[in-house]
């Protein structure tokens, strides 16, 4: 198989087939059956009978190049060179020798790296820069993610859940995380609009551009100030101005919290992918362990491992029992953040009167 184009650009990244392990090669579309040989160990069989084991770790999304380093090194030692990254920030090592998986296994676990997060288990939580770098974040990323991951470790190493569980995790709603689709989400937010500065915007910032980052047209040009006003009723607290402005902050420390959503998937299996529901409207931040969260994440994952049926994703049970149903479970009060949408989001407002009560 060869990359017509490959030789006419270096645009662009390395051709994939070039980087694949030799087993995959061979036995390209011609795989016969794969098999969960234990949690975190898959198992491929082609029809030439070649086997190929993967390997998979938990990883944070943020690396040092030594860590990338002694990465390289294992895949190494174990796998002739060959590894790869999950789009759920996961490390997978692939071999074709069935007698070295305990010993990588081993060595792995040894210096820290779980394994897991295959078939019926808790996948590892994908997250967003946060404070460490992004410049419109209401909440860390890798902190509350590392303090609900710990809670919620055992699920990771095993899987007897009722069906695969995806937690995401995006510091604002610009959501450079999968939040929108996803089995529990939480969601750094904002709660008031961005405080104007007019002599920075007058002398730092270009204003059309600072109008039109707006999605709802919340700004105005304020020409009397040479600065801009803000309407706070179409304000969604997003914070994309500031990416154009660094005159117009967001953040607020009283304020700024986290947002629990429910309920999402990608995949079309059993029923059709769905969005997240809110759940949650605010948690305040709470570093350096974010303790009301993890207890929040921790009763909603419980509800569903008590009472879901086998093969049942979180949607597809708050589908069946409904959810009115839900929050009577996790205990949460109902509030009208969960029935009006963003006001001016007309496509997604609810406007029907039909609501089941169930008491």
């Amino acid at each position: 198989m060869t990359n017509p184009y490959y030789a006419q650009t270096d645009i662009g990244p390395p051709y994939f087939w070039d980087m694949l392990p030799q087993v995959i090669k061979d036995n390209y579309g011609k795989w016969l059956y794969h098999e969960k040989v234990k949690p975190g160990v898959l198992k491929h069989v082609g029809e030439s009978g070649d086997e190929l084991y993967t390997v998979r770790i938990g990883s944070p999304r943020l690396l040092s190049i030594e860590t990338l380093r002694w990465f390289a090194d294992i895949a190494d030692k174990y796998c002739d060179g060959h590894l790869r990254f999950t789009s759920r920030h996961n490390v997978e090592f692939l071999l074709t020798d069935a007698g070295k998986v305990d010993a990588l296994i081993e060595e792995l676990e040894a210096a820290g790296w779980p394994v897991g997060g295959t078939g019926k288990s808790l996948k590892n939580l994908i997250h967003t820069q946060g404070w460490i770098h992004c410049h419109s974040a209401a909440t860390d990323a890798s902190g509350p993610v590392k303090a609900v991951m710990d809670d919620l470790f055992d699920y990771f190493k095993k899987d007897d859940l009722p069906a695969k569980l995806k937690i995401s995790m995006a510091c604002c709603l610009n959501m450079c995380g999968a939040v929108h689709c996803s089995d529990i989400a939480f969601v750094g937010v904002h709660r008031k609009i961005p405080r104007v500065d007019d002599n920075g915007v007058a002398n730092g910032c270009e204003i059309p551009n600072v109008v039109a980052s707006c999605p709802t047209g919340a700004i105005r040009p304020n020409p009397k100030a040479k600065s801009v006003t803000i309407n706070e009723e179409k304000c969604m607290y997003c914070g994309n101005c500031y990416s154009v402005c660094p005159s117009l902050p967001i953040m607020d420390p009283e304020n700024d919290g986290i947002a629990i959503f429910v309920g999402g998937k990608v995949s079309n299996s059993r029923s059709g992918p769905a969005f997240s529901k809110l759940a949650i409207p605010f948690i305040p931040n709470e570093p350096p362990r974010w303790d009301s969260l993890v207890a929040a994440i921790r009763n909603l994952v419980e509800i569903w491992v008590k009472d879901a049926k086998k093969g049942e994703r979180y949607g597809e049970w708050i589908e069946r029992i409904g959810w009115e149903k839900f929050f009577e479970k996790a205990n949460l009060p109902f509030t009208d953040k969960h029935i009006d949408d963003f006001i001016f989001s007309v496509p997604t407002f609810r406007s029907t009167t039909q609501f089941k009560f169930t008491k």
